[in-house]
């Protein structure tokens, strides 16, 4: 398979899982008038407590399998983020197939950037 399709396959297959996600969850806050626990009034309300930080990769899987909607849109937003990721280690093994080893440290530098700012960077501000 031409690693350029494969490449563009991976971001439209994960740009459109995500919007049916998305779509699916939003469905179902409304088809059952909240989720989670959550009243919908207060999912929609602008000045909201709720947000994403509440919920654990446990608990989105937990809710996936009980439909609740929020857990849907929230899986969605991490396929959506996911996307990228999965994107770049495709470019890794497509310049390694290449043999590119100036892509490859190149890719590779990308990836470790974006491992730093997802999951170092937050606890250095305290987040």
């Amino acid at each position: 398979m031409d690693m350029d399709r494969l490449i563009s396959n991976v971001l439209r297959i994960g740009v459109v899982l995500s919007l049916i996600l998305i779509i699916i969850g939003t469905l179902l806050l409304f088809v059952n008038n909240g989720s989670s626990g959550f009243p919908l009034s207060e999912i929609i309300n602008v000045n909201s407590k709720i947000n994403s930080s509440q919920f654990s990769l446990s608990d989105i899987i937990n809710g996936i399998a009980s439909f609740q909607g929020i857990n849907f849109i929230l899986l969605g937003i991490v396929v959506l983020v996911i996307t990228p990721i999965a994107r770049v280690v495709c470019s890794i093994f497509a310049f390694l197939y290449e043999r590119n080893w100036l892509y490859v440290l190149i890719t590779i530098i990308v990836f470790i950037d974006i491992m730093f700012a997802i999951f170092i960077v937050p606890g250095l501000l305290g987040h």
